[in-house]
């Protein structure tokens, strides 16, 4: 392992997000699975610190579902408290389903939060670029492989089908891409390609 000036030094700071996400999400599952969801976390989180994200990027990575998901402004206060202003902020910015209530118990329509999402992504800094096209990019990947492993079965464990999907996917990528630089935005764009094929060969859209 590098220990050179450039490596993310990832503390006990870390260890602490990674116990708290697996306590968080200890009963949630990916859908169209049934692997645990931190699978999806740490597989965000390896994204990240591979293309160089400091401990508090390293952190939101981890943690990056954890409000939407998991107690709304409650669990955002409990972040900033544990881990800081920082990476409360990170947090919140990269929930793409944002909720109309305190408690995150009731989402607004679909099209409304992917509609602010990308408005938010426009004016991002590059921590929320960067933690925001990992994030895409692992979904992209797991939405490819589940097709090839369930078929067009998939698209019933989301709440749009696939060419909504593939809107949202072509407007986020577009966005995070227009300046990013480097091996994440790469395959985020490598990953966009099969996921274009994926949805055209299953519904015949252009």
């Amino acid at each position: 392992m590098s220990d050179s000036p450039e490596a993310p030094r990832l503390g006990d700071r870390f260890a602490e997000a990674l116990a708290y996400a697996a306590r968080l999400h200890a009963s949630q599952t990916r859908k169209a699975k049934s692997t645990p969801y931190i699978a999806h976390l740490l597989g965000v989180a390896s994204l990240a610190i591979d293309g160089g994200a400091d401990e508090d990027e390293a952190i939101a990575a981890v943690l990056h579902d954890a409000v939407e998901d998991q107690g709304g402004e409650r669990t955002r206060a409990e972040i900033e408290r544990r881990f800081g202003e920082r990476v409360a902020y990170l947090v919140v910015s990269l929930s793409d389903s944002l909720t109309d209530t305190s408690d995150g118990s009731k989402k607004e329509p679909w099209q409304v939060r992917k509609d602010r999402y990308i408005a938010h992504l426009e004016g991002a800094d590059r921590s929320v670029r960067l933690l925001a096209a990992c994030d895409k990019l692992h979904n992209l990947r797991e939405l490819v492989e589940d097709h090839r492993r369930l078929g067009d079965e998939v698209w019933t464990h989301f709440s749009a089908g696939p060419e909504k999907q593939l809107w949202f996917y072509r407007k986020v990528v577009g966005v995070l891409t227009r300046d990013g630089r480097g091996p994440v935005f790469d395959r985020l764009r490598a990953a966009l390609a099969d996921f274009e094929r994926l949805v055209e060969g299953s519904t015949g859209s252009k």
